[in-house]
């Protein structure tokens, strides 16, 4: 038996909810393929339809339209990340969580390469898609902080000043990935120096300079 037609007959078990769940998650499959490669400006729903082998009528079974399917690309990949990465932070240590966090996007991106792009023109072409993926992104990595801040592994900041943390550690991925993870046309792993130089930043700080209290230099 092939494949293919052992995944048909998976999917015929299938209740009509999950079926439904099923196909709709081949078009974004699909969609993340097509929007990686073309873009979203020629990111048709015929193209989508034809990558993920479902009609057209199917696809406007579970989306409105082509623009409601492309303001929920983003934040479905960014779900997906969220797991992966969750997935691959094992240790108890919180400095070395965020440090294995690091490591984790960059190694999602190289298993989802299509998803800089998506990232990078979503906020002009997908900006409900775009804006509700940072919040997601930043409300979960607050939440983190949050738990540190409990198990007295984080002191002295604010809620506020945590949101302001998150939105500087989620520039250093985006602005990193963008330098450091293109090579050719491909995604490729991080050099190692991007690592150690993250790590040194997070456990010792930049500066060796005492603080007064107050958020300013003495």
């Amino acid at each position: 038996m092939t494949q293919t037609s052992q995944a048909s007959g998976k999917v015929t078990k299938l209740n009509r909810v999950e079926r439904n769940a099923w196909t709709k998650r081949k078009i974004f499959d699909a969609a993340t393929k097509v929007v990686g490669k073309y873009g979203y400006a020629e990111a048709s729903v015929a193209r989508i339809t034809d990558a993920a082998g479902v009609a057209q009528g199917t696809f406007y079974n579970h989306f409105e339209n082509r623009q409601e399917l492309l303001d929920q690309l983003l934040p479905t990949i960014g779900i997906d990340m969220v797991r992966f990465i969750r997935e691959r932070t094992g240790t108890p240590q919180t400095a070395r969580q965020e440090i294995e966090r690091f490591g984790a996007f960059f190694d999602f991106i190289r298993e989802v390469p299509e998803f800089l792009r998506i990232l990078n023109e979503a906020e002009f072409f997908a900006p409900v898609g775009y804006q509700k993926h940072f919040d997601n992104i930043s409300t979960a990595y607050v939440r983190i902080l949050k738990r540190a801040r409990l198990a007295g592994t984080i002191e002295g900041y604010s809620d506020e000043e945590f949101e302001a943390v998150v939105q500087m550690l989620m520039g250093a991925r985006g602005y990193l990935s963008r330098r450091y993870s293109y090579s050719d046309g491909a995604v490729t792993a991080v050099p190692g120096h991007v690592i150690t130089a993250y790590q040194k930043l997070i456990i010792r700080g930049l500066f060796n300079v005492p603080d007064n209290g107050n958020g300013h230099d003495r």
